[in-house]
C-alpha cells in the first residue's frame, strides 16, 4: 500500500512521504491563489473551488481566506456556504451534505497524532473521516475532531468542540459539545 492509500484507509502512514508532501504543497499554492482573488470575482472563485475540492458545484461559496491540506478529499453538497477562515485538515474524507452553513473560523480536523511524544515525533499519524449531514448550521469558532459524524438538521453552537457523533435534529453547545435540545424535523 502507498502512504496515500494507508492515509485514506485510516491506517498509520508516514506524513513526510514525498508524494504526500508534493500534494500538500500543490494545494497550498492553489489556496493561496484562491485567497488572493478579488472577492467580487465570484465566477473565478467558484471555478477555483471546484478545482481544489473533490466535489463542489456552481453554488459552492467559501469566503476567503480558506485553508485545506489536500482539497480533493473534501466533498460538499448543494448550496454550501462557509464564512471566513474555514480550515479543513482533510487527510481523511470530509463529506458535507446539502444546504450547510459554516460560520467564521471553523476547523474540521481529520488528522490524528499519538499522545506519546516518542511516537508522535516519528511523524507517523492516521486520519479519521468527518461526515456532516444535510441542513446543518455550524456556528463560528467551532472545532470538529476526527471521526465525528453530525446528523441532518443540526445546529452546532458557536465555540463548541465536537468530540463525538451528534444525532440528527440536535442543537449542541459547549466543550465538549453536548445536546441541549432536540428539534422536530
Amino acid at each position: 500500500m502507498s502512504e496515500r492509500e494507508k492515509m485514506l484507509a485510516g491506517e498509520m502512514y508516514d506524513a513526510c512521504d514525498p508524494a504526500l508532501l508534493a500534494d500538500l504543497n500543490h494545494v497550498k499554492v492553489l489556496c493561496q491563489q484562491y485567497n488572493n482573488l478579488l472577492p467580487t470575482d465570484l465566477a473565478k472563485r467558484n471555478k477555483m473551488l471546484r478545482e481544489i475540492l473533490g466535489q463542489a458545484d456552481e453554488d459552492t461559496f467559501i469566503n476567503q481566506p480558506f485553508y485545506c491540506d489536500y482539497g480533493k478529499h473534501i466533498r460538499v453538497g448543494k448550496r454550501f456556504f462557509a464564512n471566513f477562515g474555514l480550515t479543513v485538515l482533510d487527510e481523511a474524507y470530509v463529506t458535507i451534505g446539502d444546504d450547510c452553513f459554516i460560520g467564521p473560523h471553523v476547523g474540521l480536523y481529520t488528522a490524528c497524532h499519538s499522545t506519546i511524544p516518542q511516537e508522535r515525533n516519528t511523524r507517523r499519524e492516521w486520519a479519521e473521516p468527518i461526515t456532516i449531514g444535510n441542513n446543518v448550521w455550524i456556528g463560528g469558532n467551532v472545532t470538529i475532531l476526527p471521526g465525528v459524524s453530525i446528523g441532518d438538521n443540526c445546529t452546532i453552537g458557536a465555540g463548541s468542540v465536537v468530540t463525538h457523533n451528534i444525532p440528527a435534529n440536535s442543537i449542541v453547545v459547549g466543550n465538549p459539545a453536548r445536546v441541549i435540545k432536540t428539534i422536530l424535523a
